[in-house]
């Protein structure tokens, strides 16, 4: 028996809130200004963004905040709490080098310093702390406010005694109670008078001015990576975290930085034999025992640490089984899932292939709770998704706190917000973009990863098949501008998105 979901009693209206990062159109984004990686903490009163140039900005939100010049009536208060307790406001923190380039000698590869992932941790004795990782290390950050002091009064003293006049004075007092040395006391006073200057030390007031964040990265986790990291997610149980690459699983603890237990393994004696690879992987967010991966085949496996110690028998595997539509040469790439997350109740799961965002009741592994189609338009061109390498994108999903409502990207920075049961198969499309006439992102040239597989089917299929089309070019540049990295605040309707090197907020 499938428990039903209460369905969401009203259609949420969105409007954008706020963006970090705009720029003209006729200003031109750097590579490495391009956001990656865009998560919320437990709390929503941080936003952490990540880009492709290893840096790490975090937001913080402005309740709570010491602004005097701000004094409401009663009146405004209620007000306030009655209507805008969903626009939240956040204003910019910190930012911090988390990555820099790095260059692998005996595997002659380039290590790119993109933040691919990003994961807050519990927050102990007043400071933050978040993992960050590229393609091979995983750090452990620590953000702690610390007071800024300003000079506030300064009242200058003309003279001033060194320490060595002062302990002479005390040497002198010693001896003239057992005798009495004129003369010593006549050398004393000219010692005192040629040590005994204007000063320009001066007596001042401190004020405190405000706090300033100071960053440290407390561990490094690497070395422990033979593929490109793809996924990291934290325990429930607050002190250990998993890593995912694309054949591998590894369990850390956060104290621990120099060893990790492999509890997944995926590569195959031979690696021609190699079908599939790990796409994405999340920790339940209840059962600190229980973890979900997923795979290019369209696979989502949940396995029960308890089991055993290599957790490579799933417990049980969601798998879509009914067909949808006539198969082709693009059914298989299309299967593979980019992204998952659980919902709050740890009871349903969001997935997100190339198509479509489904659904999951962790109880029915046979087929979806619901499916949502994403851009069913392209499905006619996907030839040319495929010789630009399009149809490898990798797009994110999220889910809000309720677990009512479902969110991903898509092309022309588009963001599609779907609900359960109100208008669940249109949803709610928005243009990530201040103004409608915005120009389009051009998107650098991808860096070759010669270390990662999993774009798999990238090259799995591209052996003995091309497909050509005269207008290749244009449709290029229609799906060049992509939304693929979004986060839903663990407890309002505010959705942070990222389109380019700029990151938006909608509320609803």
């Amino acid at each position: 028996m499938v428990l039903k979901r209460e369905d969401a009693s009203t259609p949420l209206e969105w409007k954008f809130s706020q963006v970090f990062g705009e720029r003209s159109p006729d200003e031109e984004v750097q590579d490495v200004d391009i956001i990656s990686a865009i998560e919320f903490d437990k709390t929503g009163d941080y936003l952490a963004v990540g880009d492709r140039g290893g840096r790490v900005i975090i937001f913080e939100t402005d309740i709570g905040k010491d602004t005097p010049s701000q004094q409401f009536s009663i009146n405004e208060m209620e007000q306030m709490d009655s209507s805008q307790t969903m626009h939240i406001q956040y204003q910019y923190k910190t930012e911090f080098q988390s990555h820099e380039p790095e260059f692998d000698y005996l595997k002659s590869l380039e290590i790119e310093e993109k933040i691919n992932r990003l994961r807050w941790c519990a927050t102990t004795n007043g400071s933050l702390f978040i993992l960050s990782t590229n393609d091979k290390t995983i750090k452990l950050w620590k953000i702690k406010d610390r007071k800024v002091k300003k000079v506030k009064e300064m009242d200058p003293s003309p003279y001033v005694y060194s320490e060595n006049t002062l302990l002479a004075e005390m040497s002198f007092m010693s001896k003239q109670n057992t005798q009495s040395v004129p003369n010593g006391y006549l050398q004393w006073t000219e010692n005192m008078d040629k040590n005994m200057s204007p000063s320009q030390e001066v007596h001042t007031k401190i004020a405190n001015t405000g706090d300033s964040a100071h960053t440290r990265c407390q561990k490094v986790f690497g070395r422990a990576h033979d593929f490109n990291i793809n996924s990291i997610s934290n325990n429930s149980d607050g002190e250990t975290f998993i890593s995912a690459d694309d054949l591998r699983i590894n369990l850390w603890n956060l104290e621990i930085s120099g060893q990790c237990f492999n509890i997944v393994e995926m590569k195959p004696s031979n690696m021609d034999d190699l079908t599939e690879v790990i796409t994405s992987a999340q920790f339940h967010p209840i059962q600190c025992n229980l973890l979900a991966y997923s795979s290019s085949r369209g696979f989502i496996r949940l396995v029960d640490m308890r089991q055993s110690a290599l957790c490579d028998n799933s417990a049980r595997i969601l798998h879509d089984s009914e067909s949808h539509g006539s198969k082709s040469f693009f059914t298989e790439i299309m299967a593979s899932i980019s992204d998952i997350k659980f919902a709050k109740d740890g009871q349903h799961l969001l997935s997100r292939d190339y198509m479509n965002l489904k659904l999951w009741d962790m109880r029915m592994d046979s087929t979806p709770v619901a499916t949502f189609k994403i851009h069913e338009h392209l499905r006619p061109k996907l030839c040319e998704l495929y010789n630009d390498d399009s149809i490898f994108d990798k797009f994110e999903c999220c889910v809000s706190g309720d677990g009512l409502h479902f969110a991903t990207g898509s092309y022309s920075n588009l963001l599609r917000i779907f609900s359960c049961g109100i208008g669940s198969a249109e949803g709610v499309t928005i243009e990530a973009s201040k103004s409608r006439n915005r120009r389009s992102i051009l998107q650098a040239a991808p860096r070759l990863r010669r270390s990662s597989l999993s774009n798999l089917t990238r090259g799995f299929y591209r052996q003995g098949h091309a497909y050509f089309s005269s207008d290749s070019n244009e449709f290029s540049g229609k799906v060049s501008s992509k939304l693929l990295h979004l986060a839903w605040h663990p407890a309002k309707n505010l959705i942070a998105c990222g389109s380019g090197n700029s990151v938006f907020l909608y509320c609803a």
